[in-house]
């Protein structure tokens, strides 16, 4: 997957401006708020999704303007590609290879891309939602049934606390608590045992990834914490079984009532971060938690590769702060046969690139 042309106009602070990347690693440098960011998130809203920066719509126009449009050449699926995005106050249109798509959902496959960006840091220093939303939505790229269940769950959980809620004042229906329990159990053990299958295979990914950025000298391990009550989980390594959940919801039934809401369940279970078998979110340097953040980033791209054939392409923002000569070294020279997007200020950040391509972009428009 690689992205050969990108001519956008009315993006952000950027008037009008082409780039023409290079297949392996391209550095954007250029001072605070002249347009760095703004390229990459024109690049992965052609992977479907919504910003990265959790901005709407009509935010990306050019302040002033009716409209923005990004035009967009790209390889994937083993042949040459074009998509257009023409975003105005009123409407939203796409194209691929000239064909009108009726959301921007549909391109979701044909361009795969990730991001990494300084919020991603609340993979690791954020709470245990954050990691489970992160892996969620790795999962969801892979296997659109999981999507389908993380729903049907979700409007479960909500649906069993609401009668939990009634329940206190209710007790004669204590018996229909057995249909929601069977029911919320049968979707949390799907979930979790898909997110412990995928950690497993990103475990292995993100290890070799994170000893390249420390010079093989500190250890990235992941771990599934099952929540078993209120305040303790337990480390688990093989699948979770039926039994076991429903025992677990038997013990927190009391508790559930008293609350009104669900305390045990994929909802509540945690992704442990873990360098040298230490919690990477406790006691990690910044740099060992960007570093971390950064290897589960790229390690959702690998186990992507495996699953498409094809390796995605890899944006990367303001990546390069808080770490070492030696894992920056390693982040522009050492990450081989994937096209990067890497943003900087520093411009002797350039000069320690041995192969690729550097542009300067300097009030919105690459110079």
């Amino acid at each position: 997957m690689k992205v050969t042309r990108l001519h956008i106009t009315n993006f952000r602070n950027i008037a009008e401006t082409e780039l023409y990347p290079g297949e392996g690693m391209n550095v954007i440098y250029g001072e605070n708020a002249q347009g760095k960011t703004n390229l990459l998130e024109s690049i992965w809203l052609f992977s479907g999704f919504k910003s990265f920066r959790g901005s709407k719509d009509h935010d990306l126009i050019r302040f002033g303007e009716e409209y923005l449009k990004s035009d967009f050449d790209f390889f994937g699926g083993e042949r040459d590609q074009n998509a257009k995005m023409i975003i105005s106050h009123q409407q939203k249109k796409i194209l691929l290879n000239s064909v009108p798509l009726t959301a921007a959902s549909k391109l979701i496959g044909h361009f795969n891309c990730v991001v990494f960006s300084p919020s991603y840091l609340s993979l690791i220093k954020g709470n245990p939602s954050e990691r489970r939303k992160f892996i969620d939505s790795a999962i969801c790229q892979i296997k659109p049934s999981y999507a389908k269940a993380l729903t049907e769950y979700s409007k479960l959980l909500m649906q069993r606390n609401s009668f939990l809620k009634d329940l206190k004042y209710h007790q004669e229906n204590y018996d229909f608590l057995e249909i929601w329990n069977t029911k919320l159990i049968e979707k949390a053990v799907f979930i979790i045992n898909e997110r412990i299958r995928y950690l497993e295979d990103l475990s292995v990914k993100a290890s070799e990834i994170y000893g390249g950025l420390s010079g093989e000298k500190e250890t990235l391990t992941l771990e599934y914490h099952l929540r078993v009550s209120q305040s303790k989980y337990r480390t688990v390594r093989d699948k979770v079984e039926r039994e076991e959940l429903e025992e677990l919801f038997r013990q927190s039934e009391n508790s559930d009532i008293l609350y009104g809401s669900t305390n045990i369940g994929a909802h509540k279970d945690e992704i442990a971060v873990l360098i040298d078998g230490i919690s990477a979110k406790s006691f990690g340097s910044q740099g060992q938690q960007r570093s971390a953040a950064l290897a589960l980033k790229l390690g959702e791209a690998e186990i992507l590769k495996d699953m498409t054939g094809e390796r995605p392409v890899a944006l990367l923002d303001d990546v390069m702060s808080e770490l070492d000569i030696h894992r920056q070294d390693y982040i522009l020279n050492h990450i081989k046969d994937w096209q990067v997007f890497i943003t900087c200020c520093d411009p002797a950040t350039v000069l320690r690139l041995y192969d690729g391509k550097a542009f300067q972009i300097k009030e919105g428009k690459v110079v």
